[in-house]
């Protein structure tokens, strides 16, 4: 995950979908993972090329053209030339019921069983593709219909609505500036164990002190304390600015 521009909220999926549309439990799992990252590299402004998705699911790029043929035959997928590929109206909402599936699971194992938020990515990886959206719905009115993961990722609604307000990140805040962290990246389970022996996470406030040049680390404060945080870390973490008092 890197910094992105802010920019657009919500965003609702379609209405209702035709009646010859592949249902959740229509779709496998290598599929689900498929438009799932697919979504992912959209919400960057561009479409996904082979070598985009490839270096996503870790798989070799030969893998991707048979599956992206098949996406496509499926009306899940539309070619754009030169570019790649983007999700059609029916792809994207298999893609949120899927990443809504994956989220809730997430906030359910920390609200409701009290999982630590380093522990349920892969958790939720694999129970994804085999929870009803039944059960994910009652597992979200369970803890309270959360907005958000435990990572801070927007969580979409049952029917498709999901926020996708741009944040940039901390490596983006000027030096006395404060933010709000809103979210950091969940895929790799030590950098949130070390976020968390610092004491960041969603909705901490912090100030960011002196910079060091040529992408060095940075000088941030929480509370009381000083930390250095290289610059490739700071990426990871978006925040949202604070106005001047």
């Amino acid at each position: 995950m890197t910094g992105q521009r802010p920019s657009r909220r919500a965003r609702v999926g379609a209405a209702a979908p035709p009646p010859d549309e592949p249902s959740s439990g229509d779709l496998t799992a290598p599929v689900e993972d498929y438009l799932k990252a697919i979504y992912e590299i959209e919400l960057g402004d561009s479409a996904a090329a082979t070598n985009d998705i490839a270096h996503r699911l870790e798989i070799a790029p030969a893998s991707v053209s048979g599956m992206v043929r098949r996406l496509a035959d499926q009306g899940l997928l539309a070619y754009e030339r030169y570019r790649g590929v983007r999700l059609t109206d029916a792809g994207r909402r298999a893609a949120l019921r899927t990443i809504r599936r994956h989220r809730v699971i997430e906030a359910y194992l920390v609200r409701a069983l009290g999982y630590a938020w380093d522990q349920v990515h892969t958790e939720a990886e694999r129970l994804e593709h085999a929870a009803s959206d039944e059960l994910i719905d009652r597992m979200a009115a369970a803890i309270g219909e959360p907005r958000t993961d435990p990572h801070g990722a927007p969580i979409p609604t049952r029917d498709g609505v999901i926020d996708e307000t741009r944040h940039h990140s901390l490596a983006d805040v000027e030096s006395g500036d404060s933010a709000r962290v809103v979210r950091v990246s969940d895929e790799n389970d030590e950098l949130l164990r070390y976020l968390d022996s610092l004491g960041i996470r969603p909705g901490v406030l912090l100030t960011l002190g002196d910079r060091a040049p040529f992408e060095g680390p940075l000088s941030v404060r929480i509370g009381e304390t000083d930390h250095q945080i290289g610059h490739a870390l700071a990426a990871k973490i978006l925040v949202e600015s604070l106005a001047a008092p």
